[in-house]
Order: structure tokens, then sequence, then C-alpha cells
């Protein structure tokens, strides 16, 4: 014996379709919201007013700074504008995710002689290294490196 299919199923099966779409949506845009705060600067309108001023005093520095992954080893270089090696202050370094600031560490930075190399722990993906230098007269050096982790 079978059912006759009424108007009744199909508002039950539209209903409940929908709702799965809805809540999965729902539950994406609140994970999305959750892990990633958007948020670069507290007061875009203070850093916009100093952005030349320091940038213009970090050029004068004539640094060559590069950062870059292998073997589970985070290497971060900086040169004078005669290409010797630079021992300097790191005052901030932050190593994360893009798109999600929950897998944000802090790497610890030791002097090889030529570089300043720390082991980190990193999964596949586009990373970034946010970086503040100090140079000796006190000029803040600040730069965000993209990595590829393979």
């Amino acid at each position: 014996m079978t059912r006759e299919f009424t108007g009744w199923h199909m508002l039950g099966l539209m209903v409940g379709g929908f709702g799965i779409i809805i809540a999965v949506n729902l539950t994406l845009a609140w994970n999305a919201i959750a892990t990633f705060p958007g948020v670069e600067a507290r007061n875009s309108y203070e850093v916009s007013q100093r952005f030349q001023a320091d940038r213009a005093a970090q050029n004068a520095l004539r640094w060559d700074v590069s950062a870059d992954i292998a073997d589970g080893v985070l290497t971060v270089a900086i040169f004078d504008h005669m290409g010797a090696p630079l021992q300097v202050e790191v005052t901030r370094a932050v190593l994360g995710q893009a798109t999600n600031v929950n897998m944000d560490t802090v790497p610890d930075f030791t002097w090889t002689g030529a570089a300043y190399t720390a082991p980190v722990t990193m999964t596949e993906g586009y990373w970034n290294l946010r970086l503040e230098l100090l140079a000796p007269d006190g000029t803040k050096f600040r730069r965000r490196f993209p990595i590829t982790a393979k």
C-alpha cells in the first residue's frame, strides 16, 4: 500500500531542505566572524596620519629584510645597505594565518651571526609574519611578510 504524495509532504521537504541550507550558512557565517576579527589597527585614522613619516624613516634605514621557511625553521635575514648582516632588537614578531588568529604564534628567534632563526610548526598554506624591529637610533621597522608553507 502506497501513500499519496500531497502538498503537505512537498511543504515538509521544502521547509526541511531550505532549513538545512540556512542552518549551514548561519554556522559558516558565525565561524567566519568568530575566528577573524578583521582588525589591523584599532584606530585607523591615527595610523594613517603617521604612515608617510614612518615609511620615510624605515626607508631611510636602507635595510634589506627577508623572511623564509625551510624544514620547519623560520629565517629572518636583515642586511644593511652595504650587504652586511645586522643584529637588531626584535620587539614584536607574530606568525599566523591571514584568516585565523587562533593559530598565531610568537617565534622564539635566535641570532646565528648572520640571521635570526626560530623553529616553527606550520600547516600547509599561506601565512604572514608580522615583524617589528628596533634600529639602534630608535626607528621602528615594521613589515608583514607573506610566507607559503609546503
